[in-house]
């Protein structure tokens, strides 16, 4: 599978989780290379190691807006850190393993880590090229990062 391919696989699951979750459409841009910097974090962020035929991280990151009023478009009331902690891990989680079913067994995900600051770090392996997918849902501008060697 080229990378062309792969990321297609992740553009899809976005949109599969989005029409599902929220039942709303959201919108991919243009993946791009983040190159010579690391890819922009926003306010809360789900981690997912990758190992197996590939390794790497897949992370999705998003402002704490967009995860409040996603959480309430799921009829959920309660907007505490804890739930959009895992919120953001959910998210991640999903992403991940939808792109496992299309990459096969041989593609193992990690249990979801979640960071929480514009200014955490984010840990990407050696000799990988981050792959920044911009996700516009409503106002709300969130990025799923695939990172893989």
């Amino acid at each position: 599978m080229n990378i062309e391919s792969e990321i297609s696989v992740f553009i899809e699951s976005v949109l599969r989780y989005f029409d599902t979750a929220v039942q709303q459409t959201a919108d991919c841009g243009t993946p791009y290379l983040a190159l010579g910097r690391s890819p922009e974090i926003s306010d809360y962020t789900g981690m997912i190691k990758i190992s197996g035929k590939r390794d790497g991280v897949v992370f999705f990151t998003a402002p704490k807006s967009m995860l409040c009023v996603m959480l309430m478009r799921m009829q959920e009331t309660d907007m505490s850190h804890d739930n959009l902690c895992d919120l953001v891990g959910e998210i991640a989680n999903t992403l991940s393993g939808n792109a496992r079913r299309d990459f096969g067994p041989q593609f193992q995900i990690s249990v979801p880590a979640v960071v929480h600051g514009r200014n955490a770090a984010v840990d990407y392996p050696a000799n990988t090229r981050p792959i920044v997918i911009p996700i516009e849902w409503r106002k709300y501008h969130a990025r799923l990062v695939v990172c893989l060697n």
